[in-house]
């Protein structure tokens, strides 16, 4: 692949698929291959704008090429190998947050159930370990930010905002690389949080947010929270 795109100067575009592109996207990047993730709501989007309804590899990949084509501005590029660390510290510090959710309402069904006692060691021990994990994620996230000038300036200029702290900043930086060059309702935009209008006529409709990086409109929505109150 990469020896037919470099002959033909082409650029490589492929959908997001929930992690299993980066080892693809790395590859094509080492070997010198110009490579794009484009958003697979926006390719799907477009396949219905042009009536396409069967689904292929063969027809997926001629979508993806005239989507990009069409847009190309969309396609986002290899993200830095740091960026790409801190985006894995947050993400597995994510899921012992979780992990630990659901542990807390086991505890709570225990209680209610009244054997709350039979499972008292264990649950706590299992509480302590997944505290401690946590922790070390968050000071390795916080040295991996330290250890990078820009991305320390860039967490500073975050962190003066009401609301956001260390892991709401870490989460832009990680899913939003190019916070840095890009305006405030680009930023909305991408983390899904625009007010998109219905409007048709003198009908003034609903306004309503959809789509973007759904793990950034989580977490900003908390930061909001915070700030209001």
């Amino acid at each position: 692949m990469a020896k037919l795109a470099r002959d033909r100067n082409a650029i490589v575009c492929f959908k997001s698929t929930g992690g299993q592109e980066w080892q693809l996207w790395a590859l094509l990047e080492a070997e010198g291959v110009a490579a794009r993730q484009v958003p697979p709501a926006q390719v799907k989007a477009f396949a219905q704008s042009r009536g396409t309804r069967a689904k292929a590899d063969r027809i997926d990949a001629e979508l993806i090429a005239r989507f990009f084509a069409f847009r190309p501005e969309a396609g986002r590029s290899l993200p830095t190998e740091k960026i790409r660390i801190l985006r894995a510290l947050t993400s597995k510090r994510a899921q012992l947050v979780e992990m630990r959710k659901r542990l807390l309402a086991q505890i709570r069904a225990h209680q209610k159930l009244g054997n709350a006692a039979m499972f008292e060691d264990v649950d706590s021990e299992l509480k302590h370990r997944i505290d401690s994990l946590i922790k070390e994620l968050k000071d390795r996230i916080t040295r991996a930010i330290a250890s990078d000038h820009q991305l320390s300036e860039t967490a500073i200029v975050l962190r003066s905002i009401r609301g956001i702290g260390l892991i709401v900043s870490t989460m832009l930086i990680a899913e939003m690389p190019e916070i840095r060059t890009i305006t405030g309702e680009e930023a909305a935009a991408l983390t899904g949080l625009a007010p998109v209008a219905h409007d048709s006529g003198t009908l003034r409709g609903k306004r309503a947010i959809a789509g973007g990086r759904r793990a950034l409109r989580h977490v900003i929505f908390q930061a909001a929270l915070v700030a209001a109150h």
